[in-house]
Formats: C-alpha cells, sequence, structure tokens
C-alpha cells in the first residue's frame, strides 16, 4: 500500500470518528434541559469532532503533496476558545439564576462568581466600611 492510501483510510477513520462526536454531541444539546447539561454535551464533545474532521483534512492535503498549516490554526482556536467560551455561558446561567447555583464556598467574598452588584446593593454598605 501507498502512503496516499493509508492516508486515505486513515482520513475515512477520523471523518466517522469526528462525526460521531459531533452527532453525540447535537444529540445531547438537543436531549437536555437544563442549561449546564446543554453546554456540556457540544463543548466538550464537539471540540473532539471537529477536531478529527480537521485532522481528516489534513491527512488527506498531506496525501495530494499539498500540506497545509491552516488546519492546525483552526483547531489551535477552536482549543483556545471553546473552554472560555463555555466559561462565560456558565457563568451567566449561574447569574441569571436559570439553573441550579453550586452550593456555597467557605468564604464567599474571595469567590468572585456569584458576587454581582445587584447583592451587594440590596444588602446595603459592608458593615465597618467608611
Amino acid at each position: 500500500m501507498t502512503l496516499q492510501i493509508v492516508a486515505t483510510y486513515a482520513a475515512a477513520v477520523c471523518l466517522l470518528i469526528g462525526s460521531a462526536f459531533v452527532l453525540i454531541g447535537v444529540i445531547g444539546l438537543l436531549k437536555f434541559n437544563d442549561p449546564m447539561t446543554r453546554l456540556h454535551a457540544p463543548t466538550k464533545v464537539g471540540t473532539i469532532g471537529i477536531g478529527m474532521l480537521l485532522l481528516a483534512a489534513m491527512l488527506v492535503a498531506a496525501a495530494e503533496g499539498d500540506p497545509s498549516a491552516h488546519e492546525l490554526l483552526i483547531m489551535a482556536f477552536l482549543f483556545a476558545t471553546a473552554p472560555v467560551s463555555a466559561h462565560f455561558i456558565a457563568k451567566v446561567a449561574i447569574h441569571q439564576q436559570s439553573c441550579e447555583a453550586p452550593p456555597p464556598p467557605p468564604r464567599d467574598d474571595t469567590w468572585s462568581t456569584l458576587n454581582s452588584p445587584d447583592r451587594k446593593m440590596a444588602e446595603g454598605p459592608a458593615s465597618g466600611a467608611p
């Protein structure tokens, strides 16, 4: 077998795995009801799925003799931005109280996730403040 045939088979396997992960992510997004569980399915599973699809594109391009680094840049951007956007969406869901809040930490003043200006204004000035 030539290198091109091996790369084609490897790309086919990557396409199957990637599309299966994307399909599972879509089903999870549609099936789950809570915003936090809905957030989990597409960000975790979808990142792996898109990564496998891009890997297949890299394999095919390399097998044809035209290797490209564009797919690597897309993967790096995707792996860097997906967790950050998921974190922001989760913080919005917690602040809007559209999901069950996490348990309170031992010292709430050091944990900034649940601190909001509305709560501080409703509670009034802190004791001992000038």
